[in-house]
């Protein structure tokens, strides 16, 4: 463990070929500065829920909803990153009744053993945490089903997280991992990117988040990582600042009952301007959750520093990382971006 301040947070997904080579990675370059390692999300996972989507577009009970334009992911700067065709259950579906086979519990208890071995090998530091990181049922709901069939899905989607769930809790012990919810849709919904909000949305995301957050046990560590969506390392919205994150996170803290040990929050590069930070000094988090902010990026070692100084400015901050998980970015970037993790915590 290190002091505050001095923590590196791996979002979730990096470029490398399979768990083992992001272990032994994240364990070697960042000891000392790491309390947590994910598995990278390698191979299926490598586009964060897109496999999600292939599955739903192959399910008997889906259909394309023809009442649906196709919906265009796009980023800030126009650019379309996919298209979707939206889905709804078939007529005479009982949407209770259908399953799903995400194999989140497979792969969590899987590359779970290869962290235990590697940390018994000391190629893991002593008391850094498994990081398992799933989707929400937002996430999945908002990207690819129909709005008219989110309310179902959604019921019948946690449904299954909180069986696949509960196979990881069964499997692995719980001082040893950590759970990280990865929040995107719902901020990209707080910030108006689909388009027409149906009335109670906020209130909605919240229950979801806390009914999510609540499902972990208190014996397991619990964090939030919010995000703008980045699969081109880009933003899918340019916030005006960190008003719409803090709400979130102040929701979620007050409603979810067990202890919540950190919430990620990503700081666009162009932003190191006091006006984008001013909301932190809003930030009501119960003692013992911790803040990490997402100021990392490549080739910009004097903006990065500029970004925690100035949140220090309005509120605590016990951890630094990039905006995202950089999986799904060119590959190439991964080893700058380590250094750049480094050189701001004072370790490289």
């Amino acid at each position: 463990m290190t002091e505050p301040g001095q923590i590196i947070h791996m979002v979730g997904s990096v470029p490398l070929d399979d768990a083992e080579a992001v272990f032994r990675t994240l364990g070697g370059r960042l000891a000392g500065h790491i309390v947590r390692i994910p598995d990278g999300e390698t191979g299926r996972r490598r586009r964060w829920i897109s496999f999600v989507n292939d599955q739903l577009k192959a399910h008997p009970d889906l259909e394309v909803d023809p009442t649906q334009p196709p919906f265009d992911f796009r980023q800030a700067d126009g650019t379309v990153v996919y298209t979707v065709n939206r889905l709804r259950f078939r007529d005479g579906v009982d949407p209770s009744k259908v399953t799903f086979h995400t194999g989140y519990a497979d792969d969590a208890i899987r590359n779970f053993a290869t962290f235990d071995r590697l940390q018994a090998e000391g190629a893991i530091p002593e008391g850094v945490k498994y990081q398992v990181c799933m989707a929400t049922p937002l996430a999945i709901a908002y990207n690819f089903m129909s709005p008219a069939a989110w309310d179902r899905f959604v019921e019948t989607y946690t449904a299954h997280l909180e069986a696949e769930f509960a196979r990881i809790a069964g499997a692995l012990p719980h001082d040893r991992i950590s759970y990280q919810w990865d929040v995107c849709q719902e901020v990209l919904m707080w910030e108006g990117y689909y388009g027409d909000r149906p009335p109670g949305y906020r209130e909605r995301i919240l229950s979801v988040l806390q009914r999510i957050g609540d499902m972990v046990p208190d014996g397991i560590e619990l964090g939030y990582h919010l995000c703008y969506g980045s699969p081109g390392d880009a933003h899918m919205v340019r916030p005006k600042d960190m008003e719409n994150l803090v709400e979130i996170a102040n929701g979620v803290a007050a409603r979810v009952r067990r202890p919540i040990r950190y919430f990620h929050m990503p700081v666009p590069k162009e932003r190191n301007d006091d006006a984008y930070f001013a909301p932190l000094a809003a930030l009501r988090l119960p003692a013992g959750t911790q803040l990490y902010l997402g100021a990392v990026h490549r080739d910009d070692d004097a903006g990065n520093a500029a970004k925690l100084e100035a949140a220090r400015r309005y509120t605590e901050i016990a951890g630094i990382g990039a905006e995202c998980g950089m999986g799904r970015g060119d590959p190439a970037n991964f080893e700058p971006m380590l250094k750049a993790h480094l050189r701001l915590v004072g370790g490289g």
